[in-house]
């Protein structure tokens, strides 16, 4: 698992790459975590280069989600052409909860909103 984030006109893109299981959930949690409870109130978390997504790693999408909206802030998910990912979050209805966008134009749109 790997973790990198930028931040540039006051959002914050985490990215994440390898697999969110329970080995590589662990390994970025306390990170993760981290750089989504910055003062950066808009977050786009990019699991484009995620290769395989467990529960536990959808666990840590929502709650972060969920924590950065008490906050005030909000938290998008980009999947990119990644439909692995994509299709376990609509299969699990997570995409109710954060926007799940193709497109980085379409994630920082959403998390702009």
């Amino acid at each position: 698992m790997s973790i990198d984030y930028t931040d540039a006109e006051g959002v914050r893109h985490i990215q994440v790459s390898g697999r969110l299981d329970i080995p590589g959930a662990a390994a970025i949690d306390v990170p993760l975590t981290a750089l989504a409870a910055s003062q950066m109130m808009r977050v786009i978390l990019d699991l484009e280069a995620v290769e395989f997504l467990s529960s536990i790693g959808i666990r840590q999408v929502v709650s972060n989600a969920k924590a950065q909206r008490q906050r005030g802030g909000k938290l998008v998910v980009h999947v990119g052409g990644n439909a692995q990912v994509r299709d376990t979050l609509v299969s699990t209805g997570i995409h109710q909860l954060v926007p799940v966008c193709d497109t980085l134009e379409e994630a920082r749109a959403a998390a702009l909103a």
